[in-house]
């Protein structure tokens, strides 16, 4: 069953993270996903760690099912085979600093001109404009930036990192959103555009209730631990074999809990009687809870909440999220064949669809590994011409 973006056709220059998770996403929903790479060197994260039989498995948890086409934009022949396939594909996805592809003669402006229709995607640390825009950034930069890292960690601790890239997996998701909205005006217009997302911008717009409370009472937010900033109780509490999280978000799951850890005293206590003064008294009422929630293990207080209605999980390590029997029943553990590492296990797709539901079809490639194939399919060059673009180290 086609997934679908099929038809659809993305040249995919990016590199390391944001991007290439954002035309992975493209790739699992059906389209056509052809990454352009430097010739002898490609894209940095195959460098990275971990490696299985010397091919590097970051590089292939996020460029799965991309076919791989090495060419060099630097050269006038490259930027003329370059430009053929641009004048064959719906979408260009980059994440260069800005002034890169200008610099190369390839940036927005000068591609419509050839391709009026295309739809170009640049995500980039600060976005095209603005004072930092030419500046570089890595994920943890744009982490601390944008104000994530305050918020996250212990009271009165140094801060701390969020355990994900999630500076450079909310840019790649909200420059899936945007390509997919042009994509749905181009339908309805004919009419191509820039796509422009900065990652700094993306961690603004996720920080939701924190920016609204220094909005509304002029506190800066600062790492609260375990706990939520206005729900209460609704954190990590240590049970007697780890942690288990409890998420009680209104006045009648509160009185379920009680009921059922025999405290209904603590139902109509005036310090705990509403959400806004538990959450007001929340120094009060976490030892009193501590020590309610360490006399049963983990599995047990998920068992027995479950069964009450009041919701609640377990603090699972990867390992237990790996074999997690709803994890392993929505598909979300997924294998690849590679030629070099054998069988690979790598996150699957959340995105579930009725209708033209995604797929992964194949593993990250080899450098390099589909260029005869594109150029001779899509460029219609002879065995003969592209073994010459070789020689020239042009491809």
């Amino acid at each position: 069953m086609a997934g679908p973006l099929e038809g659809i056709r993305v040249l995919d220059l990016t590199r390391i993270l944001a991007g290439p998770y954002a035309t992975m996403i493209l790739g699992d929903l059906g389209a056509e996903v052809i990454k352009i790479e430097q010739p002898e060197t490609g894209d940095e994260a195959r460098d990275f760690g971990p490696f299985k039989n010397d091919f590097s498995l970051y590089f292939m948890s996020v460029n799965r099912g991309k076919k791989s086409v090495t060419l060099n934009l630097k050269s006038p022949r490259g930027k003329e085979l370059f430009l053929e396939l641009v004048k064959g594909s719906d979408i260009l996805v980059e994440n260069f600093r800005p002034g890169t592809m200008e610099k190369l003669g390839l940036d927005y402006e000068s591609l419509k001109k050839h391709h009026p229709s295309l739809l170009y995607a640049a995500c980039s640390g600060f976005g095209q404009t603005g004072p930092y825009a030419m500046r570089g950034a890595y994920d943890m930069i744009i982490q601390g930036m944008g104000g994530i890292i305050s918020i996250t960690g212990e009271p009165d601790r140094p801060p701390v990192r969020v355990g994900t890239s999630i500076g450079d997996i909310t840019s790649a998701l909200f420059t899936t959103i945007g390509i997919l909205s042009a994509l749905r005006h181009r339908d309805q217009t004919g009419e191509g555009q820039l796509i422009d997302v900065g990652m700094l911008d993306c961690q603004v717009a996720i920080l939701e209730n924190a920016m609204v409370r220094y909005f509304s009472t002029g506190d800066i937010p600062r790492p609260l631990g375990r706990r939520h900033p206005a729900i209460t109780p609704f954190e990590i509490f240590e049970s007697a074999d780890g942690y288990v999280v409890i998420a009680i978000g209104n006045n009648e799951l509160w009185r379920k809990f009680c009921e059922h850890v025999d405290r209904p005293e603590l139902i109509d206590d005036e310090r705990f009687h509403t959400n806004a003064l538990r959450t007001e008294n929340h120094e009060s009422l976490f030892p009193i809870l501590a020590e309610i929630m360490c006399r049963r293990t983990t599995d047990a207080w998920v068992e027995a909440l479950e069964a009450i209605g009041v919701p609640c999980g377990p603090v699972n390590t990867v390992d237990k999220v790996a074999n997690d029997p709803q994890v392993l029943a929505r598909d979300m553990i997924a294998e690849v064949e590679h030629d070099t590492t054998g069988t690979v296990q790598i996150p699957g797709i959340p995105i579930k669809l009725s209708e033209t539901p995604g797929q992964i079809d194949a593993p990250a490639p080899n450098l390099g590994e589909h260029t005869s194939e594109v150029l001779s399919d899509l460029l219609k060059l002879t065995v003969e011409e592209v073994n010459q673009l070789k020689q020239d180290e042009i491809v």
